[in-house]
């Protein structure tokens, strides 16, 4: 028996991320609580989570209140793929800041920790390399991406000033590409379409010259990152970067999933979206010195647990 654990939410806990939590979570012997709206998360994703005694699924949207006891909230929920934020701008922005509010509201009611899942996006095309929690940012407010990276930047803000104003204790991550399995292999992020492009044989898509450049953090390293920083104590707030530093050119990850793959799929070079960075890499000075972490997954056997996730997903399709 844990007689430390807790009952713990999680919102989006039914996404790509939240779901890896929620298993974490579990493991450690807590209780769970996953609250999702299913936008972008799937029931599959937790399926095998629902005859768990100590797991609890709420289908709620965290841009409306939401009323319950609990002793710790990780927030995580928001669409954070291109695809799936730039579908419904709007409601991304709410649901980073509404979502925000509400979620804050409640730790402030019960005063317990909240975590907000931030992102690398708060740096936008940055002109500092490798990005410091200290670098505020080169971001366009008001380009097609905007609705997800300044949603993320209003939503430190609102933690930070929750926390100077009512002494609530928070932590935030700043969460650099993450990979592995229960992507959505509809999302358009790099690695899920490289990946669904080998596997069906299709040409992989290479946006610009593919000389942009990104981390790639496997979920297991990034899941333990979030827990450490939870259990920090409530002098430290973060900001705190987390993801892998080892940087990668998108043609680099191309070629890799390529042979990975053994595919007989083809390049082909489309136009650099807007407002797509051309340089992404965490210093992660900071969670080494205070998390005591740093990734332990190299890319190449991430990527092939990865692989064979979308390959019996692909299958079962």
């Amino acid at each position: 028996m844990n007689t430390d654990a807790k009952r713990i939410l999680v919102t989006g806990g039914a996404g790509f991320l939240g779901s890896h939590l929620c298993d974490k979570l579990i493991a450690d012997g807590h209780e769970v609580l996953c609250l999702d709206n299913f936008y972008t998360g799937r029931k599959r994703n937790i399926a095998h989570l629902l005859q768990h005694e100590r797991f609890e699924l709420v289908r709620h949207d965290v841009t409306f209140p939401v009323y319950l006891e609990v002793d710790e909230i990780y927030n995580l929920a928001c669409p954070a793929s291109p695809v799936h934020y730039q579908n419904d701008p709007v409601q991304t922005l709410k649901t980073s800041v509404h979502g925000a509010i509400n979620m804050l509201g409640l730790a402030k009611r019960l005063r317990i920790p909240i975590f907000q899942a931030s992102t690398s996006e708060v740096y936008g095309d940055p002109a500092v390399h490798p990005q410091t929690e200290k670098y505020w940012g080169n971001v366009n407010p008001l380009g097609i991406r905007s609705c997800y990276d300044e949603g993320k930047r209003a939503a430190e803000t609102l933690f930070f000033d929750y926390h100077r104003q009512h002494g609530l204790q928070i932590k935030v991550a700043r969460i650099f590409n993450t990979y592995g399995p229960r992507m959505h292999p509809n999302d358009g992020r790099v690695v899920s379409n490289f990946i669904v492009q080998a596997l069906r044989g299709e040409d992989i898509t290479i946006y610009g010259e593919g000389s942009q450049t990104r981390s790639f953090c496997y979920m297991d390293d990034l899941i333990e990152g979030f827990v450490r920083l939870m259990s920090t104590g409530p002098d430290f707030t973060g900001p705190v970067n987390l993801g892998n530093p080892g940087e990668f050119s998108i043609l680099q990850l191309a070629e890799k999933v390529i042979e990975l793959t053994g595919s007989k799929s083809k390049l082909v070079y489309k136009p650099l979206p807007a407002d797509d960075p051309t340089q992404r890499c965490p210093d992660i000075s900071l969670a080494k010195k205070v998390l005591g972490w740093q990734p332990a997954v190299s890319l190449e056997p991430g990527l092939k647990h990865t692989i064979k996730y979308f390959d019996e997903l692909l299958r079962d399709a």
